[in-house]
């Protein structure tokens, strides 16, 4: 993780398997729930940042099985990505909280 921290859809797709393991399908409608309806990743974006995932180390696949004679992977979150999506809920709850803190402040804009 950089000080920039990670982009959107990798927090949204790691967010959407903390509490369980999915399927591609069922990754992108999860994360159309987290943000209702603001961000639908298209087939592509979501494999390929699944695929990034993975090659970091922060997914792993637990499962393969066939539907309808088609491969389907399962996705889990390790722990290796636990603990950066962790590391990452903390630095925005910082960012948050400094926004909160100055927004509180009441500085009035420069004129």
């Amino acid at each position: 993780m950089t000080d920039r921290g990670m982009q959107e859809l990798a927090l949204l797709l790691l967010t959407a398997l903390a509490n369980e393991s999915r399927h591609g399908y069922a990754i992108a409608q999860e994360v159309k729930a987290i943000t209702d309806g603001r961000v639908s990743p298209r087939t592509g974006a979501l494999y390929g940042a699944l695929d990034r995932l993975l090659a970091e180390g922060l997914i792993e696949v637990v499962r393969e099985e066939v539907v309808r004679g088609r491969a389907r992977r399962i996705f889990a979150l390790s722990s290796t990505g636990r603990e950066r999506l962790e590391a990452e809920a903390a630095r925005l709850d910082a960012a948050a909280r400094e926004v909160r803190r100055r927004l509180a402040a009441g500085t009035s804009p420069a004129t």
